[in-house]
């Protein structure tokens, strides 16, 4: 049985009924106390987290479920908010701003109320605000372990190395592997590890995280990077291959793991590879999602480096980048929307993109 209670500290508190009749707060798996929700809202939750944490599904669609029933469950329209948060497209930012103002306006605990404060400083552009508060708040609690992937991610947008390895070791002494969500926790760090080029230990945790759960496509990419640094392209080819069918199906981050198979066959001059991945999951669909046509660019701008002709490959991807090209939301994607107007030859769309490049930057 399921009541909400105001405390004094003027938010709401939901609560269970224990067969003993005593009153405990709601909390999710991993005991952390939750507002507005249900059981069964915190089961909705938390497989959207597992959604993310994966890089699966539909957590979206999962999460406008829940907050349809249970339109007080604060943390729902805060994952809602980073999910879209932390997409780099501009057309995202006013569901972040609308997932903000409705987490803001309801009772939260101190913890909730943090990450509140984390996602304003995302829908506003503060990314390192928001990076600096959900450091804090894993300081104190962390096992919290959404506040550790918005922060990670964010530390990968920013490209701060440090953070992302420092970030999730600080707060590993906290966690085992019953734990819900402990394979994202290692894959995290893998990367991190990586990133700082600690090759051995991150491969190890990647590993790990891959045999703990094997749809956590996060961690098959951490692997892949490793890999890739260390020039062991045949290994690359035989890890991604083996494991395709889990970092594939229904993942979202599946385009960004063909094009690391993808930079495997460039490095050993594999070029029909390359071009038959391109024209397949790469981009064959034709992707307008950003960080698809950002793998999209830079393996086509590698073939253009090695002298290869491409044919009319750069024309279709500069259609597709068009609509992007006044964005300026992230500079990252600002400069492979670029290689597709320069390989195209659309001059007009590289002047509209420099110029609101002017803009933003005046």
């Amino acid at each position: 049985m399921r009541l909400s209670l105001w405390w004094p500290r003027f938010y709401l508190l939901d609560v269970a009924i224990t067969p003993e009749g005593y009153l405990v707060p709601l909390t999710d798996s991993l005991g952390l106390t939750v507002s507005g929700a249900s059981a069964a809202g915190v089961d909705g939750y938390q497989e959207a987290l597992r959604g993310l944490q994966c890089f699966i599904g539909d957590p979206v669609g999962v999460l406008d479920d829940v907050v349809a029933q249970e339109p007080d469950f604060v943390m729902a329209h805060v994952l809602k908010g980073y999910l879209y948060g932390l997409s780099t497209e501009r057309a995202a930012r006013p569901v972040t701003q609308a997932c903000f103002s409705a987490a803001s306006g309801l009772p939260a605990t101190e913890r909730e109320q943090r990450h509140i404060a984390a996602l304003g400083a995302l829908a506003s552009g503060n990314w390192h605000q928001a990076g600096a508060i959900l450091e804090d708040l894993t300081i104190d609690q962390p096992r919290d372990v959404l506040a550790l992937q918005a922060g990670h991610q964010i530390d990968f947008f920013t490209g701060n190395a440090r953070m992302l390895r420092d970030r999730i070791a600080r707060s590993l002494p906290a966690w085992d592997e019953k734990m819900p969500g402990y394979h994202a926790v290692l894959g995290m760090h893998a990367f991190g590890l990586e990133e700082t080029a600690d090759y051995a230990r991150a491969e190890a945790q990647g590993r790990r995280a891959v045999e703990l759960e094997p749809r956590d496509g996060w961690a098959h990419h951490a692997v892949a990077h490793v890999m890739e640094m260390q020039s062991r392209q045949r290994d690359g080819i035989a890890w991604m291959r083996q494991g395709s069918e889990n970092w594939t199906k229904e993942s979202f981050l599946q385009v960004h793991n063909w094009w690391h198979l993808a930079l495997y066959h460039f490095e050993l001059g594999e070029m029909d590879e390359v071009l038959a991945l391109y024209d397949g999951p790469i981009f064959g669909a034709r992707s307008t999602i950003a960080l698809n046509m950002v793998d999209a660019s830079a393996i086509l701008w590698r073939l253009h480096l090695g002298g290869v002709d491409v044919g009319d490959r750069w024309a279709v991807l500069a259609e597709s980048w068009e609509p992007h090209a006044a964005a300026t939301s992230y500079a990252f994607n600002d400069a492979h929307a670029m290689m597709a107007f320069v390989g195209a030859n659309r001059s007009d769309l590289a002047r509209r993109l420099l110029s609101a490049q002017e803009s933003a930057i005046g």
